[in-house]
């Protein structure tokens, strides 16, 4: 007999859950299954790189991930101009391009002009039509020599943090005050305008 306020006991106990449970036997299979996958995708688009075109090196947006690096949809078209290589060429010998994407710094334009030139140095034009070759194809002996790219072309490093150089503290240091400093800086930025009009009044006085 339930008293005062409690509450009523509901327990719930026929509920089928073993028709609710999910088994995942089948996953050594589908390791399986993915790995043949990817020898027949090797196998079709051979001598191509696995890993698809060159993406160009970007850093990530927002102020918390923005220290480090990412590959990036696609070259732009000031990075494949400096690297010599034409926009519509850059496609058909695996280079990703982006039209939409802008050069906000000359580091990163830079990079990513070397990083063109190095595998434009290292690439294999294979012919269209065997033993007919053209202008740009590569010689006989390098395409004896080559072989398919696995994994990521040209991997994105991690660079190394600088070395940060130790300073002894000085009675100088010390007695500098920042905050005092920062006060003054900001007071001379907001008289700049009351200043130069202060001292043109002052000019045309002394011209009278």
């Amino acid at each position: 007999m339930v008293k005062h306020n409690n509450v009523v006991p509901n327990s719930h106990f026929r509920k089928h859950w073993q028709n609710y449970v999910k088994t995942w036997f089948d996953q050594p299979a589908r390791k399986t299954r993915r790995r043949l996958a990817r020898q027949k995708k090797a196998a079709k688009i051979f001598p191509r790189p696995t890993a698809g075109p060159l993406r160009p090196v970007v850093q990530c947006p927002t102020l918390k991930y923005n220290m480090k690096s990412r590959a990036g949809r696609g070259f732009t078209l000031e990075e494949l101009k400096a690297a010599g290589i034409s926009k519509k060429l850059a496609p058909t010998i695996g280079i990703a391009v982006d039209h939409r994407r802008k050069n906000r710094s000359l580091e990163g334009l830079q990079a990513n002009v070397q990083r063109l030139k190095t595998y434009k140095a290292k690439l294999v034009i294979f012919p269209r039509r065997p033993h007919k070759f053209k202008a740009g194809d590569s010689t006989a002996e390098e395409l004896a020599t080559a072989t398919q790219v696995e994994g990521p072309i040209l991997p994105i490093l991690r660079q190394k943090p600088q070395s940060v150089e130790l300073v002894k503290v000085t009675d100088e240091m010390k007695s500098f005050n920042a905050y005092a400093k920062l006060r003054v800086e900001r007071m001379n930025q907001r008289q700049v305008g009351a200043r130069l009009k202060k001292a043109a009044e002052a000019e045309k006085e002394e011209k009278k």
